[in-house]
């Protein structure tokens, strides 16, 4: 087994680096689009409209792209050579993808506090919560590319 993860090593790499993009991507527009609903749906078919895109992200591409991104890492986990987990790195990052996961959740049950009429976060509550991928992501990468 080890020996094909080994092999795959650079496809499994790519794929989780693709995987990547496409999840934030995700988490990066949809508290945007929460904001707008939020502060710009003042009619039914503009809530309807916001709805539909919403769920189509989050269905379509985030959650498919966040099973993508845990599959792909934990193969490049399980490739002999590629973690030392005797070093700081892999726990800071490991901690900040637990993060993003966590706010793909948070962002999930949002999204049916909208569809449900019962939300009550606001624009500006959403507006500073879109920073947090942006810090993990920032976290993320200075871990795995400087390896402290």
């Amino acid at each position: 087994m080890t020996d094909i993860l080994i092999t795959l090593y650079p496809w499994t790499k790519a794929f989780h680096i693709m995987s990547v993009i496409a999840w934030m991507a995700g988490l990066f527009y949809l508290p945007r689009l929460y904001v707008h609903h939020v502060e710009q749906a003042n009619n039914a078919q503009m809530d309807e409209t916001f709805q539909m895109m919403q769920k189509k992200l989050l269905k379509l591409i985030m959650n498919p792209a966040m099973i993508a991104t845990w599959v792909f890492g934990l193969l490049l986990v399980f490739t002999p050579g590629i973690v030392d987990w005797s070093r700081v790195w892999p726990w800071t990052k490991a901690l900040s993808v637990l993060g993003m996961t966590w706010f793909h959740h948070w962002l999930a049950l949002r999204r049916k506090d909208l569809e449900k009429g019962t939300n009550t976060v606001t624009g500006r509550r959403y507006r500073m919560m879109n920073e947090l991928p942006t810090l993990l992501m920032v976290i993320i990468v200075l871990s795995v590319v400087v390896k402290f």
